[in-house]
């Protein structure tokens, strides 16, 4: 089986509040270093009332504090909202603090609405995200070995190297990740539709590089895992919820499960959420091993990174165990 990792969004869960959201994150971090979990990474998302990990780097030196071995990253820090520099600057003083455990998971959508980007950007234009490949460039050589003459540098970052991975949910990142000889991690937790195209075309397309001679390719998939069919149904509910509202252009904090869902949706929307959750694996350990084996068997994953957005933190961290378990 591939290894497996953690993508954390830090939910912020009716009846809670972000403090505690980052407490559970950093406890469930803990927990998945005992549990033997390859990487624990957390994503940018701004003005989401149920997203608590906006902060990113803040967050990732509060996760590498709390654990000692477990990768801590980004899954991933949306790269044109913020300036190269800004970013080697902080991923550098990271795995200077944390050396050999700190990976930049790097994308280019922006991980918020329009408003937002204005707020973040100031100077907002479409040449941001046109500006992608460039700013990748500009960060590598920040994070790289110092040359001659170079005017700008990161300090810390210079010559700490750190990991960068490209993230993606369309082709674009799979053909750059391919172009540059760099890890690659498909979104199909939420976006499946073209995975298979994207993992095809990198793999086809892949030019090696010397720190990455073959390609690597992370699958991302939403895994619930309880004691039976019925009760991992029942805690799936509250992502089902959230996408449901996705659908509606409605936010909110995470969502109590529901014993039914049929009340909740048409047939459309639950078309539609059923399309985006499409990569996900829910059930009994029974059931979750068999959905994991044919999940490598389809996509050739070298390693998956799993999303688990459970309402109660206690089922959460009991549904990310007995998955570790069917792991090993």
């Amino acid at each position: 089986m591939s290894p497996l990792s953690i993508l954390d969004l830090a939910p912020i869960v009716e009846g809670g509040t972000a403090a505690q959201a980052l407490h559970d994150s950093i406890a469930l971090a803990r927990h998945a270093e005992g549990l033997g979990y390859t990487r624990f990474w957390v994503a940018e998302h701004h003005n989401m009332d149920g997203i608590a990990s906006s902060a990113t780097a803040v967050l990732i030196g509060q996760l590498a504090q709390a654990t000692q071995t477990l990768r801590i990253g980004s899954g991933g820090i949306m790269l044109p909202n913020h300036a190269p520099l800004t970013i080697a600057e902080q991923f550098g003083t990271l795995a200077t603090l944390f050396p050999d455990r700190i990976d930049l998971g790097l994308g280019r959508a922006p991980g918020t609405d329009g408003p937002t980007m204005r707020a973040l950007r100031r100077h907002l234009s479409t040449a941001a995200e046109d500006r992608f490949p460039q700013d990748v460039l500009e960060l590598q050589a920040y994070l790289g070995p110092a040359k001659e003459g170079q005017v700008v540098r990161a300090i810390p970052g210079q010559g700490t190297e750190v990991p960068i991975w490209l993230l993606g949910s369309s082709l674009y990142s799979a053909q750059l990740a391919a172009y540059l000889g760099l890890p690659f991690a498909f979104a199909s937790h939420f976006a499946p539709d073209l995975l298979m195209q994207a993992l095809d075309l990198y793999r086809n397309q892949y030019r090696p590089s010397a720190r990455h001679p073959k390609p690597y390719a992370m699958v991302g998939l939403n895994v619930v895992v309880a004691d039976s069919d019925a009760e991992a149904a029942f805690l799936f509910t509250s992502l089902q919820q959230r996408f449901l509202g996705m659908q509606r252009g409605q936010r909110g904090l995470l969502p109590r499960p529901v014993d039914d869902m049929e009340s909740r949706w048409n047939t459309a929307e639950k078309a539609g959420v059923a399309r985006m959750l499409a990569e996900s694996l829910v059930g009994s350990p029974v059931t979750v091993r068999a959905g994991l084996r044919a999940t490598q068997q389809r996509t050739g994953a070298d390693e998956f990174i799993v999303a688990c957005a459970v309402h109660d933190q206690t089922a959460r961290r009991r549904s990310y165990e007995l998955l570790a378990h069917l792991g090993r």
